[in-house]
């Protein structure tokens, strides 16, 4: 989702939401004899999830065009790298019911308006990219330089286009593909896999992956056979997965997703080795690195998986949004929290451009919190109920908002001057005083921004030809100076193709990745820079006017009303989010009709505004979505009788393909955090001029061109085997789409849908024989799978599904201690969810090693000739149970210093799971009182990074 550094802001403001995941992993014998792991063997993490879902975009990006390691060459790599991400996450969380794969489908129009400008954007990019490569590679040459595939022909990888991750492309139609071998595979060779039920939602089925995803679990928890207590696993890194887990109100939700590692070094992007960037490559080295004069291998570290715990970030959240003062109404959580997702729309989605005064860096969402608390009691009420917003109160918290706006952008342009200034001195090796800046969350107090807030409005610069690098901008170097300095308060997520999804695709403003610069640039230089000239000036007087006038080119005399209609767009827009994260899309073609925001003073009239949407739209289909989102540089993926439409100047549609485009920087400081002034596709002319082109489809096109269902795997092992084979049976009843039959939900674990036979010809029955559709995979012998369609439940168009925890839940054990609320400082997460899980419990090497590196410390504080601590104290390892340089007790082991041991005691196993109180209530520590050294019981809580 597009809030600029949500993960890291919410990391760090409540950092036991982490935990690192516990890997196994396969074995080899002394004999060299190769064990696979046995994932059907207790989660090493200590917990058993039920389901795991995941979002496979954020998995085909990175397998496709890695930033660690070389790009593989041809896409059947591609798929392979994919099958083994899958494999290692199903290794991880090892799922005992349910493995939904979700694929991106077509989007709702709203959300086809942000993948349009990163398309655009992205193809413009690559095709600078690919020329100054050329242009590199070509002075290396001359050089007498060594390129890889001068080497080895083989090394040159095939140019690969990301925007053919879309919906509709023949590399979606492959994928699909292999994914479905992929599951058969793995189901007939893996115990694991047979065990569970699988759920494939391609690219022809209409939705997002993770809204897909959402969807499904509301319909199956709004019938009677559910249950409350399921454990969830979804795997993604958008931070819009944070509120859609939190929007379930299952208590028992936790997010899978990579861990971020700042500063990662990256190969090359020719020669593929470390240690220099692009620009400056000079080739492959030219002696041999090899028995067969093989290059040098880039060692790439392996990622590591972390856990998001909801179930602690509700904890949190109870905390902070708990009000004290008396209400004339119950306070209740749920309803809290749904009105905390709501306020983070404000600061910004995927849908909305965000609000020019709300920047989480400048604690947009404390300060929304305090507003929110202090209005609450007057309203006498909450701000939503089931996904539906009270359009007054959000009003009355948005104008509360504005009264802070001159200030707000004040103190922002006064940060940016300091920071100026501070380059300055810099670049003159003058060291000024450390300051400390505090950011207040009170609304009512001075407003205090960070030093690294968001700069100036700047006027829009037109993307021609050939746009000048960053690299050559000294005054977009300084700044990413600035940023690089701050990596602990940057965002989490990086990458380098701006045409992923979100945090493989940039995080919409949520990356800290910024071009290699020199650190010695000059302020001089800086200061000799034509920036682009700031038209609207936020921290002047009439600020309003010259940002309608320059954002909008609206007229003086005609602002006030303006705005009030563009606010009243934006309302409807935040009302249409709301909905599609609690009740499902709303309307397929709605969108926010500008490409700015206006501000949070101008929402005057919210009464009255309408709040529910027609939902009898219908989404694009496949190629249709392609030819609003694709530039002509991508039309390759288009059938060749729809290309032209793109190029040819008498296309009744020839406007949406500009060529050059402008993008407004709007306050940031590089072109791809900027906005992409494209113009707004006109749907009705869209459909009118395919209508004429439609009939030159052919077979293959026509089907990547349809809607599709899910479609769901058993093996024949499964209780429903029996059951679905039925369906397959000639002469049986006729079982479609129109006449499917309902899932037995007594033999599939309470899970409900319709299901019919599977038209795909490819199908094959048990005990047939199945091609691998890659050359390096193996066929499988004997099938045991079968497939058939899937249809989540059906609700009517009414329907409203309920924002509230299930009856007959078990709510999880408390994690956080009352002392853990305010700690503000990096977390060191535990290791799995279990508090000592098995595999940490042979620890007698590690403890003998400590225990000798922590004797000359002992020894200095006790008796001459060292001193071993009391057994029973529990802070220490039993010497009896290693055998170890074990003597026989001494007179002085008796002696136990009163100031170092009467007062400890061992730690309790459920003191990570709830609060420890006493009978007059928790009692936190008193200053000059004595507290038992950490040292002394680190092994019973220990906690590695």
């Amino acid at each position: 989702m597009g809030v600029p550094a949500f993960f890291r802001w919410l990391t760090r403001k409540y950092p036991a939401i982490l935990v690192n995941c516990i890997e196994d992993n396969p074995s080899t014998d002394a004999q060299g004899v190769y064990h696979p792991l046995d994932e059907t063997k207790p989660n090493p993490n200590g917990v058993e999830f039920d389901n795991l879902y995941l979002d496979m975009n954020g998995i085909i990006h990175p397998c496709t065009h890695p930033e660690d390691r070389p790009p593989p060459k041809n896409e059947d790599e591609m798929m392979i790298l994919i099958f083994e991400c899958i494999d290692r996450l199903f290794s991880i969380v090892r799922p005992r019911k349910l493995l939904y794969m979700a694929i991106d489908g077509v989007a709702p129009r709203a959300k086809m308006n942000q993948q349009r400008s990163r398309r655009f954007r992205a193809s413009k990019e690559s095709a600078d990219k690919a020329e100054s490569m050329e242009k590199i590679m070509n002075d290396i040459r001359n050089n007498g330089g060594l390129l890889p595939e001068d080497k080895n022909s083989e090394e040159k990888s095939e140019h690969f286009d990301s925007n053919c991750i879309t919906p509709g492309t023949p590399f979606m139609s492959k994928l699909a593909e292999c994914l479905r071998y992929y599951i058969r595979h793995r189901m007939n060779t893996n115990p694991a896999w047979r065990s569970i039920k699988i759920i494939l939602s391609d690219a022809n089925v209409p939705g997002e992956g993770e809204h897909k995803i959402m969807d499904y679990i509301r319909r199956q928890r709004a019938q009677p056979n559910h249950d409350p207590n399921t454990h969830h696993v979804l795997c993604g890194a958008d931070a819009d997965l944070i509120m859609l887990g939190l929007a379930t109100h299952e208590p028992y939700f936790t997010i899978i997703r990579e861990e971020f590692k700042p500063n990662k070094p990256r190969p090359c992007e020719i020669c593929g080795q470390i240690g220099h960037q692009t620009k400056e490559c000079q080739g492959i080295p030219k002696e041999k690195f090899g028995k067969n004069d093989e290059l040098a291998a880039v060692h790439a570290v392996e990622t590591r998986y972390i856990f998001l715990r909801l179930s602690v970030l509700r904890e949190y959240l109870y905390r902070d949004l708990e009000i004290h003062q008396h209400l004339s109404f119950q306070w209740d959580l749920e309803r809290a929290i749904d009105d905390w997702v709501f306020m983070c729309f404000f600061v910004g989605n995927d849908f909305l451009p965000h609000l020019p005064s709300l920047e989480i860096r400048e604690n947009a969402i404390d300060r929304l919190i305090t507003i929110y608390k202090n209005n609450v009691p007057k309203f006498q009420g909450y701000l939503t109920e089931n996904g539906i917003p009270v359009m007054e109160r959000v009003g009355t918290i948005l104008i509360s908002i504005g009264r802070l706006e001159d200030e707000i952008f004040m103190k922002r342009h006064e940060f940016d001057e300091q920071q100026k200034q501070r380059d300055r001195n810099r670049s003159n090796n003058y060291q000024p005083p450390n300051k400390r800046y505090r950011s207040s969350t009170d609304p009512s107090g001075p407003v205090h921004l960070p030093v690294w807030a968001a700069a100036p409005q700047l006027e829009p610069q037109p993307i021609g030809q050939k746009p000048q690098s960053n690299i050559n901008n000294p005054a977009q170097a300084n700044a990413q100076l600035r940023q690089m300095q701050r990596t602990d308060l940057s965002s989490t997520d990086s990458s380098d193709n701006r045409s992923r999804k979100r945090t493989f695709d940039e995080v919409e403003q949520e990356t800290t990745d910024r071009p290699s610069f020199n650190q010695q640039d000059s302020v001089q230089d800086e200061e000799q820079a034509n920036d682009p000239k700031d038209t609207v000036r936020l921290w002047e007087e009439g600020w309003r006017e010259r940002y309608y006038k320059n954002k909008f080119n609206v007229d003086k005399n005609n602002i006030d009303e303006f705005r009030v209609q563009v606010a009243q767009h934006y309302a409807r827009g935040l009302c249409w989010v709301l909905q599609y994260y609690y009740q499902g899309v709303p309307a397929w073609d709605w969108y926010f009709p500008y490409h700015y925001a206006p501000f949070a003073s101008d929402f005057l009239q919210l009464k009255d505004l309408s709040v529910f949407f027609d939902k009898k739209t219908k989404p694009f289909k496949p190629l249709e979505q392609l030819m609003s989102v694709f530039p002509s540089q991508s039309r390759k993926f288009l059938p060749s009788e729809w290309q032209p439409l793109m190029t040819q100047k008498e296309s009744p549609i020839i406007d949406f393909y500009p060529l050059n485009f402008c993008i407004d920087l709007n306050g940031k400081h590089f072109e791809w955090q900027g906005v992409a002034l494209l113009p707004f596709v006109d749907e009705k002319r869209l459909h009118r001029t395919l209508e004429h082109v439609y009939s030159t489809l052919t077979i293959e096109e026509q089907q990547r061109n349809k809607r599709d269902y899910d479609r769901l795997y058993i093996h024949s092992s499964d209780l429903c085997y029996d059951y679905m084979k039925e369906l397959y049976v000639q002469g049986g009843n006729e079982v479609t789409r129109k006449n499917p039959l309902d899932m037995p939900t007594m033999l599939s674990g309470g899970m409900a849908g319709s299901i019919w036979p599977d038209d795909d010809d490819k199908i094959k029955s048990v005990g047939e024989q199945i091609k691998a559709p890659l050359a390096n995979c193996e066929e499988i012998i004997n099938n045991q799978v079968i497939s058939v369609k899937y249809r989540d439940l059906l609700f009517d168009d009414d329907y409203i599904f309920k924002s509230k925890l299930l009856e007959n839940v078990t709510l999880p054990e408390l994690t956080i201690k009352p002392r853990d609320y305010d700690q503000m400082q990096p977390y060191r997460p535990n290791l799995g969810f279990a508090q000592r899980p098995q595999y940490q419990r042979d620890f007698a090497p590690a403890q003998r090693f400590i225990r000798h590196s922590m004797g000359s410390q002992q020894q200095q504080h006790y008796e001459p000739g060292g001193f071993n601590p009391p057994r029973q104290s529990g802070g220490y390892y039993n010497e009896r149970q290693s055998n170890d340089n074990f003597r026989p007790r001494q007179p002085y082991d008796n002696y136990r210093p009163r100031q170092s041991y009467d007062n400890y005691r061992p730690r309790n196993p459920n003191d990570n799971y709830r609060p420890r109180y006493q009978n007059d209530g928790f009692r936190p520590r008193q200053p000059g009182g004595y507290y038992p050294p950490r040292h002394q019981n680190q092994y019973n809580s220990y906690r590695p990074n």
